[in-house]
């Protein structure tokens, strides 16, 4: 099963779920940018943000660059439902079942 993230926040907490909710082995889930270059998904979000003051100098440079794919190797119907559940959660876009 695929689903896209528009942040790399969701697409972590995601897979946070996954693997401390629904014990899903983390070898099952790779989680990879929708393209050829790096990214941090189409939108700041997360440590992508601006820190609160005190805080180091902003950074502009996260890499927004697409969305970011979690794709989960799942065997069962159980299971499939509970990973369709977490990308629901999380705002997936765009999923697929294989």
């Amino acid at each position: 099963m695929t689903a896209k993230f528009d942040t790399r926040r969701d697409a972590e907490m995601t897979v946070e779920r996954l693997v401390q909710q629904f014990e899903i082995d983390r070898a099952k889930v790779v989680i990879a940018a929708d393209g050829n270059e790096n990214t941090a998904g189409v939108a700041e979000d997360g440590s992508d943000n601006k820190a609160g003051e005190p805080s180091p100098e902003a950074r502009d440079d996260a890499e927004l660059n697409g969305k970011v794919v979690v794709t989960v190797d799942v065997a069962d119907d159980a299971k499939a439902d509970e990973v369709r559940a977490a990308f629901a959660e999380f705002d997936a876009s765009e999923q697929v079942a294989k």
